[in-house]
């Protein structure tokens, strides 16, 4: 049966988990819940995840980073707001401007402000006070308001989508009595409530778990202020919420006699969230750390890596709430770009938190978020990505640009790139290598030196955009831009730092056991070590000689461990690239060509859009092919990773075949690995 046919039956039927939830799911018809299962047992849960989006973390909360334009702008997060609800979280990063709040269940144009204690205000709707207009099936529209529209701006939105065991939003008539409980919809154990009234000046109560281990409902924090705790029993009525109320007393922040209010409510999950493949992970955490005072602070086990954190020190007043995510950047051993919800101020850089897979980890000794005794509490929502691509376009992309000599450049990948590899084409150039975990910081695959200080590149600027800085690689010339998103299954990327010392393993996030992994010190002149599932020992990315040793470094390596004895010291500050097999995808493999033409099956359809190979049982360049370079009959053009050389058009290495690609008979025998991805559209 095909995928149309099982979505058909789906929605027909309207069956499989409309919550997105499979453990609280009750399905009949021709498609009940154990076929839903089944389907994923055999390797088919991407289809279901088509039909039920709402089982990852994509659709429901996203980063969005955008340029304002002064004008109307539509923002496609790929989140449906109209069919579902749900708040927008909007702030100027460039200058001193004030938050904005926007939700569904108060309607367009109504934003509150969480630095402010301010009643709830409505832009007119014209001229320079048209804010959101439209909450879409795939994001929002927003007018010219100047505080989340202005052309001489950038702008982050954060959108939280309702879903239980995640998310709500609820509005309600104050009523002055204490017990007051009020109906919500998460489903699931309450990790924090933002409330605000809708028609006075009012400070932002906020409940949160992580206040006490025993009656945090016993406390409030205020969203808008630097205050520590307070034990307030007029706010929660010392009533802890549950998956279905949460309770208020008779103050006037939470519930006067004849004010309307707003409250948002999150969800913790505690191995119950029901998300992800095969639908048993958490996406979203409220806790709480005590602060150490060390650059070498706490560190905080998720079960997942986050993309988006909030932080608070509930314990000590003359504190900030800081927030941080990964699209404005959180860089493994550099400056986190971070934003403070109690106040209007534009958007600071400082080394404060390091995100991994397993959660996150503190490295300032500062009063917001690492002073010694201090009890923190925290939000974190997961890194998206959790579904397993079915399209190579989604996780992919190659853009080609000719640059004249100037200091910037833009380069529009068409999807939210987590690495991506620059290469002139048009003269020998170093290959420059960047990522987003580590700030856009850059190393050549050609060279064993260590990363530059300076980045090179910009990936927290606009959505899909990557922005090279300086003249390093903007010369004059034609380049190759090749950008990879991080997705389950497809690739991944692991940085760390720490003390010198020995390290045999880390965690990864790609989901499954790595086929092609490619591992280098940031901090230190030495070599790029390639390992992989087709052959035991190891390979040099910056050399051209066979593979070395016999040990099998894929042995212990993991759906969740990486093995980095190749690069065991923190102190040097390594960094790793994981690729794996994913069917229609990409393809890692090995193949021993001899005489005629060999043919290799990558189990793709219309052909590959990138190809990289290497000879393993002798010297042999490390060749890349691509595309948009051009997949040939004859002659496809190539560049050398590990040399400092421009593309190579006289030789005949590689044809193109459907299914995947062809050896000519004419290239050297011998055994060679490669990794291919499929082309795109």
């Amino acid at each position: 049966m095909t995928t149309k046919d099982f979505t058909a039956n789906v929605i027909s039927a309207t069956k499989v988990v409309p919550d997105g939830n499979f453990k609280d799911s009750k399905a009949s018809g021709i498609w009940d819940i154990n076929e839903a299962l089944d389907l994923i047992k055999v390797g088919n849960w991407p289809n279901v995840a088509n039909v039920n989006p709402a089982a990852f973390v994509d659709a429901l909360f996203q980063t969005h980073l955008y340029d304002g334009t002064s004008g109307n702008l539509s923002i496609d997060n790929d989140i449906n707001l109209s069919g579902s609800g749900g708040l927008v979280w909007f702030k100027d990063r460039n200058y001193g401007n004030n938050h904005r709040l926007y939700d569904t269940a108060r309607g367009v144009r109504k934003y509150l402000d969480s630095s402010a204690n301010a009643a709830e205000a409505t832009n007119s709707g014209s001229g320079n006070s048209n804010g959101i207009s439209a909450f879409n099936s795939n994001g929002f529209t927003i007018g010219n308001d100047g505080y989340i529209n202005d052309s001489s701006s950038r702008y982050v939105s954060w959108t939280f989508r309702k879903q239980p065991n995640f998310f709500d939003v609820v509005t309600y008539a104050g009523n002055g009595t204490s017990g007051r409980e009020i109906t919500h919809n998460l489903g699931t154990t309450v990790g924090a409530i933002f409330v605000k009234s809708l028609n006075n000046t009012r400070k932002w109560s906020v409940f949160h778990r992580g206040m006490d281990a025993s009656n945090p409902s016993h406390y409030k924090l205020h969203l808008d202020q630097t205050d520590a705790r307070a034990d307030e029993q007029h706010i929660w009525n010392d009533t802890e919420p549950t998956s279905s109320v949460f309770t208020v007393g008779s103050d006037g922040e939470v519930n006067a006699n004849g004010e309307n209010y707003v409250a948002y409510l999150f969800a913790h999950n505690n191995d119950d969230g029901g998300f992800g493949e095969p639908g048993d992970q958490d996406i979203i955490k409220c806790g709480s750390y005590t602060g150490n005072g060390n650059a070498t602070g706490p560190v905080v086990d998720l079960g997942f890596e986050p993309q988006w954190l909030i932080v608070k020190n509930s314990t000590a007043s003359g504190s900030n709430w800081l927030m941080v995510d990964n699209m404005r950047g959180v860089a493994t051993g550099g400056d986190d770009k971070y934003l403070i919800p109690n106040a209007s101020s534009a958007e600071g850089a400082a080394n404060v938190i390091d995100f991994n897979a397993t959660g996150f980890s503190l490295k300032s000794t500062g009063n917001s978020t690492n002073s010694n005794g201090a009890t923190y509490i925290y939000m974190a929502i997961r890194r998206g990505g959790m579904q397993t691509p079915t399209a190579a376009s989604d996780v992919f992309s190659i853009v080609q640009n000719t640059n004249t000599l100037v200091d910037n450049t833009k380069v529009d990948f068409g999807i939210v790139p987590d690495m991506h590899i620059a290469n002139r084409t048009t003269s020998g150039m170093s290959h420059f290598i960047t990522n987003r975990l580590t700030g856009g910081k850059y190393m050549f695959t050609n060279a064993n030196s260590a990363e530059d200080s300076t980045p090179l590149s910009s990936f927290n600027e606009e959505q899909t955009t990557v922005e090279y800085t300086g003249t390093a690689a903007n010369d004059s010339g034609t380049y190759n831009h090749i950008g990879w998103k991080r997705a389950r299954g497809f690739f991944d990327v692991v940085a760390w730092t720490g003390a010198a010392g020995s390290l045999s393993s880390v965690k990864h996030s790609l989901g499954v056991k790595p086929d092609l992994v490619i591992l280098k010190y940031r901090g230190a002149a030495d070599s790029w070590y390639v390992y992989n599932s087709a052959t035991t020992g190891v390979l040099t990315l910056d050399g051209n000689g066979a593979t070395s040793g016999s040990t099998n470094y894929m042995a212990s390596t993991t759906a969740t461990d990486l093995n980095v004895s190749l690069v065991s010291n923190p102190a040097n500050s390594p960094i790793a690239y994981l690729f794996a097999t994913v069917a229609g995808v990409s393809k890692v493999g090995s193949v021993s060509h001899s005489g005629s033409s060999t043919d290799v099956d990558c189990g793709f359809t219309s052909g590959a859009s990138l190809v990289i190979m290497k000879r393993t049982d002798d010297t042999g360049s490390w060749l890349l092919f691509d595309s948009v370079r051009g997949i040939i009959a004859g002659n496809s053009p190539y560049l050398k990773l590990q040399a400092a050389t421009a593309e190579v058009t006289s030789v005949n290495i590689l044809n193109p075949l459907s299914s995947g690609f062809q050896i000519p008979d004419d290239q050297t025998d011998g055994d060679y690995i490669f990794y291919a991805i499929a082309a795109i559209s």
